[in-house]
């Protein structure tokens, strides 16, 4: 017996030592095999001798192109009537009690292609004296700039009070302008921002007024029924989307809202 387990413990180290022997013959294989040539093509860089000004003129024109898309929703916000449009809607749904219907997603959406409706007459006069011309080659870059801020500063203009207008001409200590094209945006944005904010809340005011008088006629029906533990916003719910759905709330003010820009 004791001669078989010897037999047996020999074996397996045969084994072990073949294993081993194949291993460092491929190995070996492996690196004395030689690399495969790859042919590299030559690339070689070269600086010519340009203007101090072209050379920058590039980055500079990347760098003022990726702030603006960064700064386009606040550009969004602050210079359309997004703000004003996005504001009435939301008091609308607080004025009706309804919490989150319709969700801010729908009311965010809405609100954006209101104003693009709104936008479309200036938007098609900066495409057709600035935009068109421009992609014409037919003036320059700075002429297109020129062209379409002074159109859209006579819409900012016209939508913007007389006095938030001079409150800000005179905090920042500059001359009265003579036309629109004259008032520096950084005086004409945040009055026209002032302005959209005092329209949009009036607006509100006037949309809270019949659903407040419906929430206190149904709170005082049900405090005189006894009804203490009811909540008057509950009953009065129905009731204030009833009339709503009947006037055709939805298109009374968009069509109040729109016409607010003619």
């Amino acid at each position: 017996m004791m001669f078989v387990n010897l037999i047996k413990k020999w074996d397996n180290i045969f084994k072990v030592f073949c294993l081993f022997f194949v291993l460092s013959v491929l190995l070996n294989f492996v690196y004395s095999a030689e690399p495969p040539k790859i042919d590299l093509p030559n690339i070689s860089i070269e600086m010519k001798d340009t203007k101090t000004t072209d050379a920058l003129a590039a980055p500079l024109k990347a760098i003022g192109l990726i702030t603006v898309l960064s700064l386009a929703p606040y550009i969004l916000i602050m210079m359309t009537p997004y703000i004003r449009v996005v504001i009435v809607f939301s008091m609308l749904r607080s004025a009706m009690g309804t919490q989150q219907t319709p969700p801010n997603q729908v009311i965010i959406a809405f609100s954006f292609f209101v104003t693009l409706y709104i936008l479309n007459p200036v938007l098609t006069e900066i495409n057709e004296k600035a935009l068109q011309p421009y992609l014409q080659k037919k003036i320059t870059q700075e002429q297109f700039i020129t062209r379409a801020s002074n159109i859209y500063k006579h819409f900012m203009f016209k939508h913007t009070k007389p006095e938030d207008l001079t409150f800000f001409i005179q905090y920042a200590k500059i001359k009265k302008p003579e036309k629109p094209e004259d008032i520096p945006l950084q005086v004409l944005i945040p009055a026209y921002l002032l302005s959209e904010l005092k329209a949009a809340f009036i607006i509100g005011f006037l949309i809270y007024l019949p659903f407040l008088v419906i929430d206190m006629i149904v709170g005082s029906v049900l405090m005189a029924m006894g009804m203490f533990m009811m909540s008057p916003m509950v009953v009065s719910l129905p009731f204030k989307l009833l009339l709503f759905v009947s006037i055709d709330g939805w298109k009374l003010i968009t069509e109040g809202l729109i016409k607010s820009y003619q």
